[in-house]
Order: structure tokens, then C-alpha cells, then sequence
């Protein structure tokens, strides 16, 4: 298995790092806009605002993608903290969206 870290190429100018983040963006980001739909369908299952934070479940996908971040030869330190942010602006989005559908809005695509 090829890690992730071992996929990184030499750059000599900040063009080329910012070639590659810019690569690497536009793969992210439809990635986090398809979990963000899963959100949506979580505020939609879950249907109560008490349910939308679940520590437990957090802790776990910490403790997962810590492992993943190690496999690839990356930092789990620095993962953990973009996952903890993200899992934080998605609870966030949750709630809105929980309170869109509960005000009669219709289920997002």
C-alpha cells in the first residue's frame, strides 16, 4: 500500500505547492460537500435537537482517523484538530438544517 505521505511531490517553487494544494482541493472538496449531505440526512433521521451531539460517536471518528493519519505517514495531532473543527461546523449546519426541516423545509438532495 502506497501512504499518502509517500504520493507528495518535490516542489522547488510555491507555484508548485499551491499547484498541488489547488489539486488536492478540488478532490476535498466535493468530498465534504457529499459528508455534508450526510448531515443533512442525519438532522432528518435523528429529527431532535438532543440527539445531534453525540460525544461518543465523535471520540470514535477521532480515534479512527488518528489511526488513518498514522497509517499514511501523516500527524494524527493535526488531523484530529481539522476533524474536531469540521465535525464541529457540521454539527452546527446539523442543528440549522434539524430546524429548517422542523419548520416545514423540505429535505435537501
Amino acid at each position: 500500500m502506497t501512504r499518502a505521505i509517500d504520493k507528495v511531490q518535490d516542489c522547488n517553487t510555491m507555484a508548485d505547492v499551491r499547484r498541488n494544494v489547488n489539486a488536492l482541493d478540488d478532490i476535498l472538496v466535493p468530498l465534504l460537500v457529499e459528508r455534508g449531505g450526510y448531515m443533512t440526512q442525519a438532522a432528518k433521521v435523528k429529527n431532535n435537537p438532543e440527539l445531534v451531539r453525540d460525544e461518543d460517536r465523535i471520540e470514535t471518528i477521532v480515534a479512527r482517523v488518528r489511526e488513518r493519519a498514522a497509517l499514511e505517514g501523516g500527524q494524527p495531532d493535526v488531523i484530529e484538530a481539522i476533524y474536531r473543527a469540521m465535525m464541529e461546523a457540521y454539527i452546527a449546519y446539523e442543528h440549522r438544517e434539524l430546524a429548517r426541516l422542523q419548520a416545514g423545509g423540505k429535505p435537501r438532495e
